[in-house]
């Protein structure tokens, strides 16, 4: 009986020295190989030093980095014509005679972007800014009915309920009529997406691409990596870009959320080539469909005149159309962690800016060098804006976003929380009536650091003056948070906030 009990415990001193061992290893690991930054080398050791078993266990599902040496590939014949891209726009720059006042201004943001990201700079784009999801979806189906070549569709998250289906349904019809569809999501995000769908889809001519998918539909190993991105692109004349995913719940039918307020916009112009090689980068990726993206390398100048789709949403549309803007298609991801291109475009945005910045974001969780960034302009007298939600779609991360937040309010910036029965899932930032940038990109770690995202940064003044009255319509329907209601707040939020941001680098 003895020898019983004593093999017992001699097995359970085992485990213990092998996981503490384990997590030991792992958290060198981290240290000397990974090199992250500080405060996410911190959060994990935290959590493999509280949680030992279960840390690890963690750890080896959102936290281990991805295997990045060339993901998206690009062939030789293709790599000369995003070279060719670059060039263009460095001889567009040169000629600072051609180039509208308040776009020389931001020439430098404008190469840095190029240089970092091979971000195309077209000056010859239309905008329309879709501010309702019922807008964006009622031009996005009126779109893909009209598609007479191809259509690219890729979201985060799309389901099969009754928009997913009327969206399904519509490509069934495209196809049949001889029209190329390829449809590229997220194994997460739409996790919901049912297999009778896929495999209608599928049987009908659909091509269907998922984006890192679960191992045998139970187990996903890269859980923490994300395709965030949303594009959509139509015969190459049209794109769409934004915070929309396709669920009824985006048309503000989940009584949890109440009216999504979400922004998407749609491109006519050089733009859509741009987005058009994102989302063919990401599908040849998940696929392995040796797509040739020349076939798609097509001159669009044409396109601002003769898009047969202007006429769509006239009724309701309070857009304005304008022609000749500029125009980057800016992605990134943790394929290379040396570069984080959007929070750049951001950070630069956030520098240049004099009268005011405005930002919108349903999270809101930064690092020490962003808010450092946001805090110089509150104290150099810039209008510093910024709108999150009023309620939590995740809880760690709100009440992250909300400590975050309530820092920037003794520095002078104005805080403001969206509506009590409502959802602000937008991601723009608007500077001085001369730049936005809307896109799938959160202000936040993840969307910096873990997630693959895209965003459109738009040099226009029409569009950035557009963009400021969405920003000030909204803030009608916003509380402000002061710094006497921040003060106030009870222990509990306090206590909900520490944990909170002490786990933000890995939320």
């Amino acid at each position: 009986m003895q020898s019983i009990v004593f093999s017992k415990t001699y097995i359970y001193e085992i485990i213990i020295t092998f996981i503490y061992i384990t997590n030991f290893l792992t958290a060198l690991n981290l240290i000397f190989r990974e090199k992250r930054n500080i405060e996410s080398t911190v959060a994990w050791i935290v959590v493999l030093a509280t949680m030992p078993a279960l840390g690890f266990i963690i750890y080896l599902c959102i936290g281990r980095r991805i295997g990045k040496d060339n993901m998206f590939r690009v062939k030789e014949k293709e790599d000369k014509i995003i070279k060719s891209n670059i060039l263009d726009t460095q001889v567009k720059l040169q000629d600072t005679s051609s180039l509208d006042p308040r776009v020389n201004e931001y020439k430098d943001m404008i190469y840095s972007l190029a240089n970092s990201n091979n971000a195309h700079y077209s000056d010859n784009n239309e905008i329309d800014i879709y501010p309702d999801p019922k807008d964006f979806f009622e031009s996005l189906i009126n779109e893909l009915k009209n598609a007479k070549e191809y259509i690219n569709i890729q979201f985060y998250i799309f389901k099969d309920d009754d928009i997913g289906n009327k969206i399904i349904d519509i490509l069934l019809e495209k196809v049949n009529e001889g029209v190329e569809v390829r449809l590229l999501y997220d194994a997460v995000g739409s996790r919901l997406l049912s297999d009778r769908s896929i495999y209608k889809m599928k049987k009908n001519g659909i091509k269907i691409g998922s984006f890192f998918p679960s191992f045998l539909n139970l187990v996903n190993f890269n859980l923490n990596y994300r395709n965030h991105r949303k594009i959509v692109v139509i015969d190459g004349k049209t794109g769409f870009i934004g915070g929309n995913n396709v669920g009824d719940e985006y048309l503000g039918k989940d009584p949890k959320f109440g009216y999504w307020r979400d922004t998407h916009i749609k491109i006519i112009g050089d733009a859509v080539l741009d987005l058009n090689i994102r989302f063919i980068l990401d599908w040849r990726y998940s696929t392995h469909e040796d797509l040739d993206l020349s076939k798609y390398f097509k001159n669009l100048n044409e396109n601002i005149d003769n898009s047969c789709s202007c006429e769509d949403n006239q009724s309701t549309k309070t857009n304005l159309i304008t022609k000749n803007t500029g125009v980057q298609i800016v992605s990134s991801g943790p394929d290379i962690p040396e570069l984080e291109e959007i929070k750049y475009g951001y950070i630069k945005m956030i520098q240049k800016s004099r009268d005011y910045l405005y930002i919108q974001s349903p999270y809101f969780i930064l690092d020490k060098t962003f808010i450092d960034t946001l805090k110089i302009a509150c104290l150099s007298g810039v209008d510093v804006k910024i709108m999150i939600p009023s309620k939590p779609d995740h809880p760690f991360v709100y009440w992250a976003s909300y400590s975050y937040a309530g820092e920037l309010l003794k520095y002078g910036a104005k805080v403001y929380t969206y509506g009590k029965d409502a959802f602000l899932h937008a991601k723009t930032i608007v500077v001085d009536d001369s730049i936005c940038s809307i896109g799938t990109a959160n202000m936040d770690i993840r969307s910096f650091e873990l997630n693959f995202e895209v965003n459109a940064f738009i040099y226009s003044q029409d569009i950035a003056i557009e963009q400021r009255t969405i920003f000030e319509n909204d803030l009608k329907k916003c509380t402000e948070l002061t710094c006497e209601i921040y003060d106030s707040r009870s222990t509990l939020i306090r206590f909900k906030e520490s944990v909170s941001r002490l786990l933000s680098p890995i939320l």
